[in-house]
């Protein structure tokens, strides 16, 4: 049987080995800066940040490219943890920038979003695809001219009716219910992002896309 001494001294060195390590993904929650956005539906993925930031032992809180920035490790992976200070429709600006710095590839971008076609409490991860009417998720697809990332979106629930306005819908607050709801969401997608970053999308799939 191991000493203790000895399981955690291998512990410290692959901590340390991890933040020395470069870069190889960068993890993207959208949202609006400012405190009156903080509980908005539009800010899910803000919220998941914070939830995934402290999760890792990580701080975002350094202001770069266009963007509140932290380090931390995941899965072994040392990644990029963003928060674009662009308001959502420009989202891109400020990924392509930390992309284009640390040379990260499409696919090791991952975009953590709100999804007003799923309820509240669902969680959909996909490989690629359309941006689904997601301001952010568009101007990230234009801006890197390619729609080729993962993605783990959070139902935030439907227009109470058709003629209800979009952007007041997004831009309003989740009722208590919905917040306990939608954390509950982020301890699930944060397995899932884990099998992401180890390259396993199914398997985050398999995950979050079941989850009710």
């Amino acid at each position: 049987m191991a000493n203790i001494f000895d399981i955690f001294k291998k512990i410290e060195k692959e901590r340390e080995q991890a933040q020395t390590a470069p870069i190889t993904h960068i993890v993207v929650g959208l949202g609006n800066p400012g405190d009156k956005y903080f509980y908005t539906r539009h800010n899910a993925g803000f919220l998941a940040m914070d939830y995934i930031s402290q999760r890792c032992g990580a701080t975002v809180n350094k202001s770069k490219f266009k963007a509140l920035v932290g380090e931390g490790t995941i899965a072994g992976r040392r990644v990029l943890l963003m928060k674009p200070q662009t308001f959502m429709n420009l989202s891109g600006d400020a990924v392509i920038e930390a992309a284009n710095f640390y040379k990260i590839p499409i696919e090791n971008i991952v975009v953590l979003s709100d999804d007003v076609n799923l309820d509240v409490g669902r969680i959909r991860v996909r490989k690629s695809g359309s941006d689904g009417g997601q301001r952010g998720l568009r101007s990230i697809i234009l801006r890197m001219n390619s729609d080729n990332f993962p993605r783990i979106r959070f139902g935030v629930g439907k227009k109470p009716h058709p003629d209800y306005d979009m952007a007041d819908w997004v831009l309003g607050n989740f009722s208590d219910e919905d917040k306990k709801n939608i954390y509950d969401c982020f301890v699930v997608a944060y397995d899932g992002l884990e099998k992401i970053i180890c390259g396993d999308v199914d398997g985050a799939m398999q995950i979050c896309n079941s989850k009710k």
